[in-house]
């Protein structure tokens, strides 16, 4: 299953407070370990889910300024928290507040990337969704998917300067129930 084969449904799903969604990647970001909430949610079989590319749940209602960050931040070895909104196989959509961090060998080799999805509370996800409709709306207008990264990046900046804080502190702003 390719991401573009699968249309969004409008279809929300969710997952309980206390699971997890986990997964594991190699470098390149290919899927190489699922837990059983992440192909539940999914709505994946494992053997669908492992070998292919994490960008197989990718939303189009994501900006893709968004996954700039996220590559760019991991390039330099660091975490990541974020606010995605996922699509499943069945065309569902779910949302995760992710943490994403690189994982190194005993040489400090990148092995791969793990992240762990805890379900976002409804003030979080409308706040998020504000943000990223900006950044969407910017991001559409551009031909060019350089432009349209570069223009939602931007907005983002924006957004950050408007709220006076960095993009950890604005995620957490949010997760706290501060940011709106």
């Amino acid at each position: 299953m390719r991401a573009t084969e699968v249309r969004p449904t409008g279809v929300e799903r969710t997952f309980g407070e206390n699971e997890l969604i986990v997964t594991k990647t190699d470098p390149r970001g290919v899927i190489t370990y699922t837990n059983d909430v992440f192909l539940r949610v999914s709505a994946l079989t494992e053997e669908q889910a492992v070998g292919s590319p994490h960008s197989l749940i990718r939303h189009p209602d994501m900006p893709r300024a968004v996954f700039q960050l996220l590559w760019d931040t991991l390039g330099k070895r660091q975490e990541l928290f974020a606010y995605v909104l996922n699509l499943a196989a069945d065309g569902a959509h779910y949302w995760v507040f992710a943490h994403i961090t690189p994982s190194f060998d005993r040489t400090g080799r990148l092995l791969g990337y793990h992240s762990n999805r805890r379900r976002p509370s409804t003030a979080a996800i409308q706040t998020v969704r504000s943000v990223y409709t900006r950044m969407l709306d910017e991001e559409r207008r551009q031909s060019r998917t350089p432009d349209a990264v570069a223009a939602g990046t931007a907005v983002l900046q924006q957004i950050l300067g408007e709220h006076g804080r960095t993009y950890d502190e604005l995620v957490w702003d949010i997760t706290d129930g501060g940011a709106g």
